[in-house]
């Protein structure tokens, strides 16, 4: 890793570095970035293979940075980190056991960020940040796709999203690599703020903005305000791509000197979609215009949002001079991410796997998505969770949608989704179809009762209701 040293790492975390193995007790090195007496010591100018907080995942040379969790402290794995042939440590408190040179801090997730920070400022490949209510984890594997077609490409793992994930994600960046694409995802003001200093996007990406975080950030207003602190450490020759039909993004202005690239179904966006093609769970096709371009695209996903995930991708490739038909190429190849509107076809039933995480947009998404299939349709649907006073009404709204769009089996489970089962079963007009449990077990043994062969199955809930588990059941024919 380009200069990642541990006199340089010390410096940029404002750490002090001790060199314990070399038999020396006294600090060699501080924050201000006197070395002094210590420059010549072994192992300060090698650089680091790794940093990681995992020390399950630190290669030899690496860096391990020792945390406390709410279930793990790092700092106990210190000597097996040591043992592995980590080049330092960095730690809030001396090593107990494991010879290897460490730097001590006052905050090691703090650190993380300002080691990640520091590399980041090194590195000249363009980052494409990305965030948004919904759709981001989506619109990350979409633009990732397409970008892969031209472009050594490195994304976010997983939901690696936030003050943790992103600068583990930034510290996986190797010399082979030509673009990054970053997810950014925040619960509360100040955070994209901190996410942007580490990212320093080239390219930042707004899917939407919904009504998930309102404990924190108040109203959509306030959720706007948020997550547009992306663009504080935005590379000032960078561009913006935003959802031309999301009104809140309709307000957002230039930044530096390139206007919003505004992208949609309607014509007046300046890339937008026409001739779409809904071809229910299968996906979908469209033809994409922009500037002079118009060109057709099979999207493998299926759902009205994954057209926007494409076009979005689509103006990101062309913004970094991609053609056609790599264009064309990256959306066809895309593949779904296990929670996140993942079809599966099973013996039984087609389950729509939505289960990472759910708020009233995302869930409107959803139950749009199964209202496509063409067999019978039973959505599982769990509590929605940080959405402040109004929760209730909230899930009382989707009750009412879900009714709204023809589903014929609502399962509802949890204290929130009790609102959900009342508005919905006001909406019907009867209790027809539709069923309330309190906990998520409760409703899995009466599961198998309530479906039939062949349904379509969505199952959606906020991440803490665990439906993975719903999932992993239906998968395995409820054994």
């Amino acid at each position: 890793m380009k200069n990642m040293t541990l006199e340089n790492i010390a410096a940029a975390c404002g750490g002090r570095l001790y060199m314990e193995q070399a038999g020396l007790s006294a600090a060699c090195h501080k924050a201000s970035g006197d070395s002094a007496g210590c420059g010549g010591l072994s192992g300060t100018q090698r650089e680091a293979s790794c940093v990681v907080i995992d020390s399950r995942k630190l290669e030899p040379g690496g860096v391990f940075v020792a945390a406390r969790g709410e279930r793990v402290d790092g700092h106990d794995f210190i000597p097996q980190a040591a043992e592995k042939g980590a080049l330092g440590i960095v730690c809030e408190k001396p090593p107990k056991g494991g010879e290897a040179p460490y730097i001590l801090v006052d905050d090691s997730f703090k650190a993380l960020r300002d080691i990640a920070e520091y590399y980041r400022r090194q590195l000249t490949i363009p980052v494409i940040g990305i965030t948004g209510s919904v759709g981001k984890t989506s619109t990350k594997e979409m633009i990732a796709g397409v970008l892969s077609q031209g472009f050594q490409t490195l994304k976010t793992e997983g939901n690696f999203n936030n003050e943790i994930g992103l600068p583990l994600t930034v510290l996986r960046i190797r010399p082979e690599h030509e673009a990054a694409v970053v997810e950014m995802g925040i619960s509360d003001f100040g955070e994209m703020h901190r996410l942007s200093r580490i990212a320093h996007p080239d390219i930042c990406v707004m899917t939407n903005i919904g009504q998930c975080h309102l404990e924190n950030l108040g109203s959509r207003e306030g959720i706007l305000r948020a997550k547009s602190e992306i663009f504080d450490f935005m590379n000032p020759d960078g561009h913006i791509f935003v959802n031309g039909d999301d009104d809140m993004l309709l307000t957002v202005k230039a930044r530096g000197k390139n206007r919003p690239v505004r992208f949609g179904m309607d014509p007046a966006n300046d890339v937008y979609a026409s001739g779409v093609e809904n071809r229910g769970l299968l996906g979908s096709r469209a033809v994409i215009h922009m500037d002079t371009w118009a060109f057709p695209v099979d999207i493998p996903l299926p759902g009205a949002h994954m057209v926007y995930n494409a076009l979005a991708a689509a103006a990101v490739g062309k913004c970094l001079g991609l053609t056609r038909e790599q264009i064309r190429s990256g959306i066809a190849k895309v593949a779904a991410v296990n929670g996140r509107s993942h079809v599966i076809s099973l013996p039984s039933y087609t389950v729509i796997d939505d289960c990472y995480n759910a708020n009233p947009v995302s869930m409107r998404a959803a139950l749009d998505l199964l209202s496509t299939a063409f067999s019978r349709k039973a959505a599982i649907l769990g509590d929605m969770f940080e959405l402040g006073e109004k929760e209730r009404e909230m899930h009382g709204g989707i009750g009412a949608y879900a009714v709204d769009k023809a589903i014929d089996v609502i399962v509802c489970v949890g204290e929130l989704s009790r609102s959900m089962y009342e508005e919905a079963c006001r909406r019907r007009g009867n209790e027809a179809g539709i069923y309330w449990f309190g906990t998520r077990d409760e409703m899995l043994g009466k599961l198998p009762g309530i479906l039939r062969q062949g349904d379509s199955v969505l199952v959606k809930a906020s991440h803490g209701m665990r439906f993975e588990r719903v999932v992993e059941l239906l998968q395995n024919g409820f054994r």
